[in-house]
């Protein structure tokens, strides 16, 4: 029956200036159904939910809300006045305003009101906090509280509007394991109520978890879709990317005995101490722990952005001190951040920019002239070289996917010749396939001889791409494991402590 949908679209075609985005698609969700909607970066996930949302209009196709068609009435009011509700990653909310106004706004808008009355608006917000159980400050600025809090609140204003179903696009991109779980939760109370939820994802892990039926597309197509209990992480892999991958473990081919990086007694007060450890040429030394427990605090230090408080790090065996990140440089370190948007990239300058910035002065005279062929020739090595997908590297780096912009950090780092290479979340926000050639290339680089730090708390990462992995928790090493000799269960209990405790 129709009206056991909450949504049907079917036959969905969108195209951009002549490029096909979706190509004949369709998706159909269940009342209070948990249904995944996975794929690649580009595959047109995004774009799907744009139409039915009402952002973009579609070419041809048909779109129903609970056995309803609404193709030719498609537009972000109609959606929400029809129950459907999209998250967006920023949660499109206000960081100025409170709590308290975020969650009110929307109501009082649609309802025309004029005035504002805020005895009103409190109890709107208290009703919406209350569906799901949300202990908020009402009167805090909405830009103070942590992530989870944000996604809570965005969570809380789309249930006011009587929300059918609640679009999630990628909810757990910025949330620690224990945040995802709390999430979750959520998620399952909400389905209690009969809300459908569409989740948006590309993490296995968290599709087998949480949902019950699945949608896959690639290439603006849909490839497969059934009940989650069909699949398997080969099956899903492989309908995503259309490839098979190898899950090897990586062994470190060590260069020389050596140490080219050691860190002696380091600590900085309050955030970590006593670290010691070595790092080879040839290695990729894994750094796990819970935020919090200091791990990017330690990277931060050793590319000079943290000074430590005492210590020693010493580089082929001379020590140094690492007061800047062009001391960092100097001592030929290199260091990927987590959060490529911000720290990482130049988003508004070309992808070509981006890559050669930090070497400049070797394609400049000593009257500031750049050789733009040698420039051009470097650029076009690195493009080739990472494998980075890009029409023109003209183009501002804002216009790539999330792993071609962390590739393009990556080149960033390797045109200055680094021996030591500290990646911080290296695959963060990346699809399956990315992924996979991020880690196939930092295996390609040790063997290389570059001795490499890969700092994460994906366990299944720093097992499969690691020769050592260091644990640490509350600032201080606590244990260092073989990962050919470790689980992801076993590391788990080290990792939060429960090993030690139980």
């Amino acid at each position: 029956m129709q009206e056991e949908y909450v949504l049907r679209a079917t036959d969905i075609i969108k195209s951009f200036a002549g490029v096909k985005a979706l190509q004949g698609v369709h998706l159909e969700i269940k009342k209070g159904e948990i249904h995944c909607l996975a794929g690649e970066n580009g595959c047109g996930k995004s774009t799907l939910i744009k139409i039915i949302s009402g952002v973009y209009s579609l070419d041809s196709g048909k779109v129903e809300f609970n056995g309803v068609d609404q193709t030719h009435q498609l537009s972000p009011l109609n959606a929400i006045m029809n129950g459907i509700q999209v998250i967006y990653q920023d949660f499109s909310i206000f960081p100025n305003l409170s709590v308290m106004e975020n969650l009110a706004y929307n109501s009082e808008l649609m309802q025309r009101r004029k005035f504002v009355n805020w005895k009103r608006f409190r109890r709107i917000a208290e009703e919406a906090v209350s569906k799901i159980n949300f202990n908020v400050d009402l009167d805090a600025k909405v830009g103070t509280l942590p992530v989870a809090d944000k996604q809570l609140v965005a969570i809380s204003r789309a249930l006011i509007n009587n929300a059918k179903l609640i679009i999630m696009d990628e909810p757990t991109t910025a949330l620690t394991k224990k945040e995802v779980e709390a999430l979750f939760r959520i998620i399952k109370d909400l389905q209690k109520q009969g809300i459908a939820i569409l989740f948006v994802s590309h993490k296995l892990d968290e599709v087998f978890e949480i949902s019950e039926r699945f949608t896959i597309l690639r290439n603006g197509q849909n490839v497969k879709d059934g009940d989650t209990s069909e699949l398997d992480s080969d099956k899903f892999t492989y309908y995503m990317t259309g490839r098979h991958f190898e899950n090897k473990h990586f062994t470190a081919e060590i260069k020389e005995e050596k140490p080219i990086l050691e860190v002696r007694n380091l600590s900085r007060e309050g955030e970590y101490e006593n670290v010691m450890f070595d790092l080879r040429k040839g290695e990729i030394l894994g750094i796990t722990g819970l935020l919090g427990s200091g791990r990017t605090e330690l990277a931060l230090s050793l590319f000079g952005l943290n000074k430590p408080t005492s210590g020693q790090i010493l580089m082929n065996g001379k020590e140094i001190r690492l007061d800047s990140v062009q001391d960092a440089m100097r001592n030929k370190i290199g260091y990927v951040p987590e959060d490529r948007l911000t720290e990482g990239l130049f988003l508004d300058q070309s992808i070509g920019r981006n890559i050669v910035i930090s070497e400049m002065n070797h394609f400049s005279s000593k009257l500031g002239i750049i050789n733009e062929e040698k420039r051009d020739a470097d650029i076009a090595k690195w493009v080739s070289e990472l494998k980075i997908k890009v029409a023109d590297p003209n183009l501002p780096a804002s216009t790539l996917s999330g792993g071609n912009q962390q590739r393009i950090v990556l080149a960033k780092w390797l045109a200055t010749n680094p021996e030591v290479l500290i990646l911080n979340g290296p695959t963060v926000g990346v699809d399956i396939g990315s992924k996979h050639d991020m880690h196939a290339i930092l295996h390609e680089l040790a063997k290389n001889g570059l001795g490499i730090i890969i700092i994460s708390d994906d366990l299944p990462e720093v097992i499969t791409n690691c020769s050592r992995v260091l644990i640490m928790r509350g600032g201080k090493i606590t244990g260092e494991v073989d990962p050919l000799q470790t689980t992801e269960s076993d590391l788990t209990k080290q990792v939060t402590g429960a090993a030690v405790n139980s």
